[in-house]
């Protein structure tokens, strides 16, 4: 799950909130696995820091520290492959954190992302639509 959906979800006011609540809802019905990276995590909490106030930041890190999310840790290797990815898709401005989720789903063999951002399908994975969950 991206920075991306996270946001969605905790701002009513952004354009996807509908479609990320109906993806979290649809996820958590079919006892689907959400995981995310500690990266993420971080930019999350900072992303609602700034843009709504710490009182949510702190609630939505709550609920995915405490929650079924499974907060996956960036290895070294994974940090190595994101630089390569940085370095070599030179005509996309991935972010080094969205290269990082895009090493830990190639290490995990995710093909299928919860993210509201075009980097993730611009890399060649999925994202979740309402429709599809």
């Amino acid at each position: 799950m991206d920075t991306s959906a996270f946001f969605a979800a905790a701002n009513p006011r952004d354009v996807s909130h509908g479609a990320a609540r109906s993806i979290q809802t649809m996820l958590v019905l079919s006892q689907q696995q959400v995981i995310t990276s500690n990266f993420v995590l971080a930019e999350t909490h900072g992303l609602i820091l700034s843009r709504i106030n710490a009182e949510r930041a702190r609630r939505v890190l709550r609920e995915i520290i405490l929650g079924t999310v499974v907060i996956e840790r960036i290895t070294e290797e994974d940090e190595r492959r994101a630089f390569a990815i940085v370095t070599q898709y030179v005509d996309k401005d991935f972010s080094f954190i969205d290269a990082t989720s895009f090493a830990v789903m190639e290490r995990l063999g995710i093909d299928t992302a919860f993210a509201f951002d075009r980097h993730f399908s611009q890399y060649g994975f999925r994202t979740l639509t309402v429709d599809q969950t």
